[in-house]
């Protein structure tokens, strides 16, 4: 057990520490409260809630920590020695000795079960070449990257100003079983560093029962124990799972996966083997250069063994020896290393027997411990130690931080056998401090202090002044001529160049600077590498004088405004050593203090110019002259003096309107020397004193419209000047004036009555009249062709009605008409008719046939041929439409005459039908009248015909009317049965007006389809609707045998049971003759003697005449296979 004791604990104790045992480390953090710095704290624990320390210990000797107590820590680490047996399962990794990458680490948190929680560490980017790599681990190997999901993600971010990378850990609703330790691992090229924290999820209610070895199974420190006779494996197969890792621990065994693997073999019970009476142990531990000997018995002596190694088979060397007594078989192994930790398989036939061997490696120990060092600085330090084996690895840290090759080559490591040589080259302050060399037996440190030297200075440099062009020295000695310095202008490093030489001969140094310009002078630093002052001098440069000033010269750019009555004051600035002498002219005359309104002065690096309440005459350009003795330099300023302009003239009122005027007026003779940007307009009644602005923002035309005036109050304008100095005086008001309009248009006019010589016009009154009474209307004429000016008054003077009869026009001109209202401001803008009207001799009228006020009903093919009358004078114009539309000139044919319209269409098509339309139109005057067409067509088949039931003789059927009836509604249907055997069909019903029947009388043990047409008033539809299914009549369950007879004779002859009737039709038309007979066999032939059609089904013939003759006898004759009727 070792301890680590601080007495008289203080607030600078708060600092991280380390337990190190050979090559594993546990670090931890003390931390103080205010209320424990009074008294001596004698011991520290990484954790007491876990590491408690016993009661028959010494109260300041703590426990060994546990996985759960290693917190993040980057403190230096403890002098002492750390006991050998620490497990092993507290070092988070070999590599964790920190090397300061992380500037934030994650800290140790807790949870409650269901709630999220998120863990964040940051690394400083600057001084890494490329991102570094993170890994989040929980236990020892348990990477969760692999693990990212539902309940785990890992993000990462950069930020380019503070260049630090982000890398954040959640977890989300977490679990019972997901706490425990954790471990966050960065590293970027030879640069590592690593962090421990720990997760405590509470109410995460009862334990899973599950062992979870994830965060146990880790290497351990190799412990032997040198009790030969115990057997671990007894031990562990007696011991319960929760023991397992203090068993392993004090038996030295280092992979707890595999002492599981083989601890299960043995657990299960093993089968006989015939080959081997006793087989290998499960496991073998050695010390590294030790022997080993494994043995086996056999059943048979005569057996051949076989021996492997992971899997490859032993061949027999000096190391590996065979040994064969009676039934024993034994493997020897010499002079054990590290390459023979593996499993061995020994083999007989297909039987075999496995274990495994455990190689401990005996700890490096420091033979020779380093020893502190006492240099000067710039000198070479080696730091070396001797360990007890040849080969082996060391670590070297300063200040707990681990040394590298860095790209410098400030540190050097040598090896030479059992020597192992830390070098540092041109040390300096900075390296100052505590130096450790660790192996994984021991470690040892040294103390390293560096003194630096005093510099003395033989020669500082002075300051200089110097001209244009010549050369300036700076030149100061030193004590030391090995110290090299930097030359620095006004804080910022001097580099050399063609015109900057620096040299460095023995204890002198120089700064040479040729060509000198102004820009050279400044205060120059002379700075010796390594020491903590400095050499100052200055360089003053002889100054022609200057005139620093950007409104040189005479161009509109360069030129300085002034108001009118405002103060000039210009601080212009000039350099020049020594002091420059400064005079001021205007042309010939040379300003100074005592010429009125204008002021010259000038101070130390300024000369200043001043005008009180500049005026028009004070515009000019003034020159300023600067001289010294280097020199001299002269700039011309440009002043002009500017003001608001003069006001315009009095402004002209050009019209007037019923609330508007339109005024114009002359710009200003002076626009006050800038332009004029625009006009600001008041306007004001007359007998009124205020004053109305009419604009806000400046008006640039010299021509406005004021509105929103009262009509019949008088009015007068005034405009203002505006420029960008400000506004103008106001104008002389304008004469007064009126606002007043005259009325608006007069509406609605309109042709009343037309005749031969006279028209008859109406209209309204205009809708607005204003506040001028209106004197009355007159009305113009003009006849086609002529000019827009060329209006006749229709009559003298002026009517006050709103209706006029004009008389005595020529008749058949056609003319244009107007109307304006009449007001004490003048006339109205005219109202003018849309059309040329001509006087009419006969208004026009359409004549319908008698025939064509009803529908006019054709078949699909018909000709139509309309002829429409009409009457009009002249002749009107005629248009046809159908519903609304512009008829098809390919499909329609129209011709017109004086007295009627003709509609042709050749071939008639079902598209044809609709509304037709036709206009006749004289002027404005019209007639209308319309003709319906509808052209049918043969019906379409009925649609899904099904056979709904069957019962007994009876079939139901069912369908539905057809997608397309002709144009016309349909007037039945005609239902058909055929038996599949024959499939001769016969009518069941004609003219039936439902979609649904029952056919009865079938017969039984037939098999029935049926068909349906429909039927309009051209006909039958050409094709039937069949049912998808069939009807089949069945049978009765009774075998009746008939009685054997002698077959009777039904023969009958044809015989009338409806004979033909006499009718009377009219000439031309068509007639219908029908009759009925009855026979047996059935009436094969059917003769009328009629010229027309004749139809004949099932003893029924019908029979139509195309057209009727005057008179006439007509027969019927049937026959049969046996007679004629």
């Amino acid at each position: 057990m070792h301890s680590l004791t601080i007495n008289n604990i203080a607030q600078e104790d708060a600092v991280g520490y380390a337990v190190i045992a050979g090559v594993s480390k546990v670090k931890f953090e003390l931390k103080i409260k205010e209320s424990e710095v009074k008294g001596p704290q004698k011991a520290v624990s990484p954790d007491p809630a876990v590491a408690e320390p016993k009661s028959e210990e010494p109260k300041e000797t703590p426990s060994a920590p546990t996985e759960s107590s290693a917190p993040d820590t980057s403190g230096t680490v403890s002098d002492g020695i750390a006991p050998e047996g620490l497990p092993e399962i507290h070092q988070p990794d070999t590599r964790q000795d920190l090397t300061g990458l992380f500037t934030e680490k994650p800290q140790s948190g807790e949870v409650n079960v269901g709630e999220n929680i998120t863990f964040v560490a940051r690394v400083c980017g600057e001084s890494l070449l490329k991102k570094p790599t993170v890994k989040w681990f929980k236990g020892k190997w348990m990477d969760l990257a692999s693990k990212s999901g539902k309940h785990l993600q890992l993000k990462e971010h950069y930020d380019r100003n503070t260049k630090v990378y982000t890398f954040e850990m959640h977890i989300i609703a977490a679990k019972g079983n997901f706490a425990g330790a954790y471990r966050c691992e960065v590293s970027s090229k030879d640069k590592f560093d690593s962090c421990n924290f720990d997760l405590a999820v509470h109410d995460a209610g009862e334990d899973s029962g599950e062992l979870d070895f994830s965060a146990l199974l880790k290497k351990r420190a190799v412990h032997v124990s040198t009790e030969s006779e115990v057997d671990v494996w007894e031990i562990l197969q007696k011991a319960s799972p929760s023991e397992y890792e203090k068993i392993a621990f004090q038996h030295g065994i280092t992979d707890l996966r595999g002492m599981l693997k083989r601890l299960k073999k043995m657990k299960k019970e093993e089968k006989k083997s015939a080959a081997f009476l006793r087989k290998l142990d499960p496991a073998y531990q050695v010390e590294k250069g030790h022997k080993i000997k494994m043995q086996i018995e056999v059943a048979n002596p005569d057996a051949e063994v076989k021996w492997l190694k992971n899997g490859q088979e032993i061949h027999l060397t000096g190391r590996y020896i065979f040994e064969s007594v009676g039934n024993k078989r034994f493997l020897t192994i010499n002079n054990c290393t590290l390459a023979d930790d593996a499993a061995y398989t020994c083999m007989i036939g297909e039987e075999k027997t496995i274990t495994e061997l455990f190689v401990k490696e005996p700890p490096v120990l420091i033979v020779r411990n380093l020893e502190d060092q006492m240099v000067m600085k710039g000198e070479r330090v080696e730091f070396e130690c001797e360990v007890s084996e040849e080969g082996a690895q060391v670590k070297w840290e300063k200040d707990g931080v681990e040394l590298t090759r860095d790209e410098s080559f400030k540190y050097r490591f040598k090896k030479d056998g059992c020597k192992h040589v830390l070098i540092i080259n041109d040390v300096t302050k900075e390296d100052c401090g505590h130096y450790r060399v660790k192996t994984n037996g021991g470690q040892s440190l040294a103390e390293l202090m560096v003194q630096e030297k005093q510099l003395e200075v033989y020669q500082s440099i002075a300051d200089l002044t110097v001209k244009a062009k010549d050369q300036a020295v700076f030149k100061c000695e030193v004590s030391d001529e090995n110290v090299k310095g930097i030359w620095y202008k006004n804080g910022v490093e001097v580099k050399a160049d063609a015109r900057t030489h620096i040299t460095h001969i023995g204890r002198i140094h120089k700064l040479t600077i040729d060509d000198v310009k102004p820009e050279d002078e400044g205060d120059y630093t002379f700075v010796p590498e390594g020491y903590a002052f400095n050499l100052s001098a200055k360089l003053n440069f002889l100054d022609p004088p200057k005139i620093h000033l950007d409104c040189m010269g005479r161009t509109a750019e360069s030129t300085i405004l002034v108001v009118a009555g405002n103060k000039l004051r210009l601080d212009v600035p000039i350099t020049g050593d020594p002091a420059p002498i400064v005079v001021w002219t205007k042309g010939e005359k040379v300003l100074t203090d005592s010429d009125g309104h204008v002021h010259v002065e000038s101070t130390k690096g300024h000369c200043i110019f001043t005008i009180e309440g500049a005026e028009r005459q004070d515009e000019g350009v003034y020159s300023v002259i600067v001289r010294n003795p280097a020199g001299e330099d002269t700039a011309d300023i440009n002043v002009k003096v500017v003001d608001v302009p003069d006001p315009p003239e009095a402004p002209r009122i050009l019209s007037v309107g019923e609330d508007s005027c339109i005024v114009q007026w002359d710009p200003p003779l002076f626009d006050g020397g800038q332009p004029v940007i625009g006009y600001v307009l008041e306007r004001k009644k007359k007998k009124s004193y205020r004053w109305m602005r009419l604009n806000f923002d400046p008006y640039k035309e010299t021509t406005y419209e004021a509105k929103r005036m009262i009509e019949g109050v008088a009015y007068e304008m005034r405009v203002y000047a505006v420029n960008a100095i400000g506004m103008s005086r106001p104008s002389a008001a304008s004469q007064p004036f009126v606002p007043v309009a005259p009325t608006s248009e007069p509406t609605g006019l309109c042709v009343e009555d037309i005749s031969d010589t006279t028209i008859s016009l109406k209209w309204r009154a205009p809708e607005r009249i204003g506040s001028a009474e209106l004197e009355g209307y007159g009305v113009e004429y003009c006849k086609e062709g002529c000019k827009s000016d060329e209006w006749i008054p229709a009559f003298k003077g002026l009517t006050e009605r709103t209706s006029v009869i004009i008389r005595d026009l020529p008749t058949g001109e056609k003319m244009q008409f107007r109307v304006r209202a009449y007001n004490m401001a003048g006339p109205s803008p005219g109202h003018h008719m849309n059309h040329l009207y001509s006087v009419i001799a006969e208004r026009p009228k359409i004549w319908v046939p008698r025939n064509l006020r009803q529908t006019l009903i054709k078949k699909v093919g018909e000709m139509i041929n309309l002829v429409i009358p009409f009457q009009g004078k002249p002749r009107p114009q005629v248009t046809w439409t159908k519903n609304d539309e512009p008829l098809d000139p390919k499909q329609v044919s129209i011709r017109n005459s004086d007295t009627d319209t003709i509609l042709f269409i050749r071939r008639s098509e079902r598209k044809d039908s609709g509304k037709y339309d036709v206009q006749v139109q004289i002027e404005n005057v019209e007639d209308r009248a319309s003709v319906n067409i509808q052209i049918v067509d043969l019906p379409g088949p009925p649609q899904n015909l099904k056979v709904i039931d069957v019962w007994g003789f009876n079939v139901a059927l069912e369908w539905k009317p057809p997608k397309d009836n002709g144009n016309c509604d349909i007037t039945g249907y005609t239902i058909q049965k055929a038996d599949k055997k024959t499939m001769e069909w016969y009518t069941v019903f004609e003219q039936y007006r439902r979609t649904n029947c029952v056919v009865s009388d079938l017969i039984m043990g037939n098999e029935y389809v049926f068909r349906v047409y429909a039927i309009n008033m051209v006909g039958l539809s050409p094709e039937p609707c069949l049912s998808k299914d069939s009807a089949y009549i069945q049978k009765t369950g009774i075998v009746y045998k008939p009685p054997s007879y002698k077959e009777h004779d039904f023969s009958e002859a044809p015989k009338f049971t409806h004979p033909l009737v006499s009718r009377s039709v009219i000439a031309g038309y068509s007639a219908t003759l029908s009759c009925s007979v009855r026979g047996i066999p059935k009436v094969s032939t059917c003769d009328l003697n009629i010229k027309g059609h004749a139809l004949y089904c099932r003893g029924y013939c019908h029979a139509e005449t195309e057209k009727a003759q005057p008179a006439g006898t007509f027969k019927g004759v049937f026959g049969s296979p046996f007679s004629t009727s």
